[in-house]
């Protein structure tokens, strides 16, 4: 049942920087305060504000945040299965549950935007339904992988022969999170191969998503209570809500975002940031990942514990 699941709340620090020092210690800073999990794009060019601005590679940040954190699960919200081929995303994932010691997640999705792959000559495909056939496809292969299979394979995108990943994960199973909501092939593809799910959206949007999972799930005999749920949402804490509401909007102006109506966003004290989140947390959305834009917001993140021990009590 959602309320015997503890609450987790992590972090998805925004790669749209140039200094890796202020990305390093901002994720040192979260796992200090009591974060769960720590995520960053799979971008090649920024996707806020002008494409032109400086953006990190994600693989990279991921593994020299397993260099110097010691708790926290890490991974990409989510990789871009356009950009490589499952086998080398196998490698990628393995090799990060090396480095961090068993604390890498597997974050893919179908990919969307188009500018990056027209900039670095990498194949689009001919629209989303078809982006989403290849995700299918290589989320299986993925999962096969992973969990030691010798893989061959005829395709009709991705195929293999005697294809394996050794080493093998630290992990018994390292997780695979699909990101979206896509009702007909995204969710099924995450009810047949996937241990973790991030959605985003208000509550009600959340909660038609949710029972979509449950019917595929169902059709396939799987128990949708092995799936994680998280949501992402924009939140930030001050000592009262007229402060943390203009630290909100100087944040979105400071990377040229503007408010989107369909965005979970909360802003206030722990107190009121908490009982905004208890909706989400009830329908069984456990696990919170907090957007952080740069440059970073130190005092949500040092408070974030706070509301967890106020969820908590």
């Amino acid at each position: 049942m959602p309320g015997d699941t503890p609450v987790k709340i992590g972090f998805l620090l925004w790669p749209q920087t140039d200094s890796w020092p202020t990305i390093r210690d901002a994720a040192l800073r979260a796992e200090r305060a009591g974060a769960a999990s720590l995520w960053t794009w799979d971008h090649l060019l920024s996707i806020v504000g002008p494409w032109q601005g400086p953006i990190l590679e994600g693989w990279s940040i991921l593994a020299g945040w397993a260099q110097v954190t010691e708790r926290t699960t890490l991974g990409l919200m989510v990789g871009a299965n356009t950009f490589r081929n499952p086998g080398l995303t196998a490698k990628l994932a393995t090799t990060l549950d090396h480095l961090s010691g068993g604390r890498a997640v597997l974050g893919l999705g179908g990919a969307w935007f188009e500018r990056e792959h027209e900039a670095f000559g990498i194949d689009f495909g001919s629209g989303f339904g078809e982006r989403l056939d290849r995700l299918d496809e290589a989320v299986m292969l993925l999962r096969r992988l992973l969990d030691g299979e010798t893989v061959t394979h005829d395709g009709p995108v991705y195929p293999m022969r005697d294809a394996l990943v050794q080493p093998r994960p630290i992990q018994a199973r390292l997780p695979i999170m699909i990101g979206g909501s896509g009702p007909k092939k995204t969710l099924r593809t995450l009810a047949r191969y996937g241990d973790k799910w991030n959605a985003m959206g208000r509550l009600p949007k959340l909660a038609e998503r949710d029972a979509i999972l449950r019917a595929h799930c169902e059709a396939i005999g799987r128990d949708h209570r092995e799936i994680e749920r998280t949501t992402t949402v924009d939140l930030v804490i001050r000592d009262d809500r007229a402060a943390a509401l203009d630290a909100y909007r100087a944040q979105l102006a400071a990377v040229g975002d503007e408010y989107d109506a369909t965005w979970n966003y909360f802003v206030g004290t722990p107190a009121e940031i908490a009982d905004g989140l208890r909706p989400i947390l009830d329908l069984g959305f456990r696990h919170v990942l907090v957007d952080a834009r740069p440059p970073y917001d130190l005092e949500t993140i040092d408070r974030i514990g706070e509301v967890l021990e106020i969820l908590d009590a």
